[in-house]
């Protein structure tokens, strides 16, 4: 398998990046309500710390698994009202995408097209916990690809420089 995007013979252009869904499931999906039914009754809304990460990995050839992990903690005051995590996946054939683009379009394109169906696994779950459901805005996964190119460029800054080879 090389990198390079594929030329078709006779010196065409190079064809363009293809990208296929073969399946996305749910992974893991956990759901808490602590405080029942005590938790049903309170008043007012409660503050919602919210939690978005990506993971992809090689699956071999051109599939790869991209994982969208999303997590949901409501809280009264200080008592917790309900937990929510999931961990939604997607099986991607990704083509013709040189190994220098494909960790971006992995960890951007890839989420953004199984983030509705995320969505609406934790609005079912939040729902049919006794919960009004939770409905997520939209995830800027390219702010949040640069926010993680950020804070590894940052922890390779910090990390103390490795001697040569033959020293």
């Amino acid at each position: 398998m090389t990198d390079a995007p594929a030329t078709p013979q006779g010196g065409e252009q190079p064809m363009p990046p293809a990208i296929r869904v073969a399946g996305q499931y749910v992974k893991d999906l956990s759901f808490e309500n602590p405080g029942a039914p005590e938790s049903l009754r309170g008043a007012g809304q409660p503050n919602i710390d919210l939690s978005v990460d990506v993971q992809a990995r090689d699956m071999g050839g051109d599939m790869f698994e991209v994982e969208l992990i999303i997590g949901a903690r409501a809280q009264r005051d200080s008592n917790p009202v309900f937990i929510v995590e999931l961990t939604y996946a997607g099986l991607f054939q990704i083509q013709n995408v040189d190994a220098q683009a494909r960790e971006a379009f992995l960890l951007i394109e890839c989420p953004r097209l199984i983030f509705p169906f995320a969505r609406r696994v934790l609005s079912d779950a939040t729902r049919d916990g006794g919960f009004p459901p939770l409905m997520l805005e939209p995830v800027d996964f390219a702010a949040l690809y640069r926010q993680q190119m950020a804070k590894r460029a940052q922890a390779q800054q910090g990390a103390p420089a490795t001697p040569p080879a033959d020293a």
